[in-house]
C-alpha cells in the first residue's frame, strides 16, 4: 500500500501528509506553538461581579430610597409607517415651514410639522375642524404618473 507507506513516512517521493482538520479544534491553535513550552498556565478563576441591582447590606438606607424613588418610563407609541401622494405646491409650504421653524431656533423634520398639524388639527373647534378639511381639495389617490 502507497498510503501506508507514506503514512509512516517511509516514502520520500509521496507529497506530505497533513492532517484531518476536526470540526471541534481548529487547524492552528496558538496555545500550541512549538517555541513555548509545554507547561500550561493556570486558568484564572472567573470574576463574579454583584449584579448592578443588588443592594449590599451595608450601603446607606438613604441611597436605597433613592433608587427605589426612581420613576418608571414611559411606555413609547408603536411607530406606523406610511406613506401618501402631496400636491407640489402643498409640499413647498412644507419647507417654507421647516425655514420659518429653523428661524425661530426649533428645526424641524418633515414629519414632525405633520405631526404638529394633526395636533392642531385635533385642538380645533368642530366649525374651524370642518372650514379646514373644506379648504383642502380632493386629489387622486396613488403614485402620481411620471411625466
Amino acid at each position: 500500500m502507497a498510503t501506508a507507506k507514506s503514512r509512516s513516512g517511509a516514502s520520500k517521493a509521496a507529497a506530505p501528509h497533513k492532517p484531518p482538520v476536526s470540526a471541534k479544534s481548529p487547524a492552528k491553535s496558538p496555545a500550541k506553538s512549538p517555541a513555548k513550552s509545554p507547561a500550561k498556565s493556570p486558568a484564572k478563576p472567573p470574576v463574579k461581579t454583584p449584579a448592578k441591582t443588588e443592594m449590599t447590606p451595608s450601603a446607606p438606607a438613604a441611597v436605597r430610597a433613592v433608587k427605589a424613588a426612581k420613576p418608571a418610563k414611559p411606555k413609547k407609541d408603536k411607530l406606523v409607517r406610511d406613506s401618501f401622494t402631496i400636491p407640489k405646491s402643498e409640499y413647498l409650504v412644507i419647507d417654507a415651514l421647516k425655514q420659518r421653524a429653523a428661524k425661530l431656533g426649533i428645526p424641524a423634520k418633515k414629519s414632525e410639522l405633520m405631526r404638529a398639524g394633526i395636533k392642531a388639527l385635533a385642538a380645533m373647534a368642530e366649525a374651524a375642524f370642518a372650514t379646514a378639511l373644506k379648504n383642502v381639495p380632493a386629489i387622486k389617490t396613488g403614485r402620481p404618473r411620471k411625466a
